[in-house]
């Protein structure tokens, strides 16, 4: 039951249970004309955990003397229930005896007060125990909303990691992503002892393709090309990237140099065989030139040497009559 007035900006949410009506009526006059108090109560101490679970008081007053059952166990239900467990608990007793205070203590209870206590003790006491328990839920409220935010600003940073590595023409993979990358795969290859490969590509005559189509089909070409490398990419590993302008790159973890022209070789038979047109090439299609080398990474390579010796079979490769793929040979 609730006597007076509702107060729903009222900081202090009593509950007080207590079979006494003489004693209820008591701590209502107490309470009354507190406008930051909300007094509740109930009589019948059986219901006094789901009014509780239904009011969530910012405090309880507890009688320990209650028919059918005994405070401290009343209290032990609060403190079992996690919505009730940190609620304080204020004792009412009749009796000021040391072994119940001590028991009151260990059963839960926050404070222990005999009654009828001193009005202005009794509201000190409320608002003190009732303050400390809202700061703690304002508390763990900041703390909530800080993990989701930080969450969220992660979220949004991992997102924000992906597209600072996706070309934004194409979606592969951009330049940085590719040095990346190859800087990753040449420190494993070299720890494994394991070769790496890489593929550079060029469209042939391009230029001449924006010059006849525009900008927008020379677009639209290049994440056709794109997704021809992609196609062809059947590891996880295996990563393909937008090197500069109509120049892609394909990096190769763990591939020989035979394993690695064959891909090469799918890639510049599926461009082919889109036939998309080129008015500009003599073939009429659009195609591609490839360079390919392998290297066995040891103390003295770098990355470098790989992305030299392909980019010498890229250019012998177009100056072999382009839409062909090249090896790359150690000098």
């Amino acid at each position: 039951m609730t006597i007076g007035q509702q107060d729903h900006d009222a900081t202090v949410r009593v509950l007080l249970v207590d079979d006494q009506p003489i004693i209820v009526e008591a701590v209502r006059r107490m309470l009354a004309g507190q406008p930051d108090i909300e007094f509740h109560y109930v009589t019948d101490a059986s219901k006094a955990h789901a009014t509780a679970l239904q009011l969530r008081p910012t405090v309880i007053l507890q009688d320990l003397v209650v028919p059918g059952t005994d405070g401290f166990q009343v209290i032990r239900g609060y403190r079992e229930d996690e919505a009730l467990r940190d609620v304080p608990v204020i004792v009412l007793s009749s009796k000021e005896e040391p072994k119940l205070k001590a028991h009151g203590f260990a059963t839960g209870a926050n404070d222990y007060l005999v009654k009828l206590p001193d009005q202005l003790e009794l509201l000190a006491r409320l608002r003190y125990h009732s303050a400390g328990y809202v700061s703690r839920l304002q508390r763990d409220e900041a703390f909530l909303r800080l993990r989701e935010s930080q969450e969220e600003l992660e979220r949004a940073n991992v997102e924000l990691r992906r597209l600072a590595a996706l070309d934004g023409l194409t979606g592969i993979a951009n330049r940085r992503r590719f040095d990346e990358v190859l800087d990753g795969e040449w420190m494993r290859a070299r720890r494994a002892k394991k070769p790496i490969s890489l593929m550079m590509c060029d469209v042939d005559h391009f230029k001449l393709y924006n010059d006849s189509l525009g900008h927008q089909a020379g677009d639209l070409c290049l994440k056709k090309v794109a997704a021809v490398l992609t196609g062809q990419l059947k590891r996880p590993a295996d990563l393909a990237a937008r090197y500069g302008g109509e120049e892609f790159v394909i990096v190769l973890p763990d591939t020989t140099l035979d394993g690695a022209l064959q891909v090469a070789h799918a890639c510049r038979a599926q461009l082919e065989q889109l036939a998309l047109e080129h008015p500009g090439a003599k073939s009429g299609i659009v195609t591609m030139s490839v360079g390919v080398a392998s290297m066995a990474p040891a103390a003295h390579n770098r990355p470098e040497e790989l992305v030299a010796l392909a980019d010498k079979a890229l250019y012998a490769a177009k100056e072999g009559g382009r839409n062909r793929v090249v090896a790359g040979e150690s000098d």
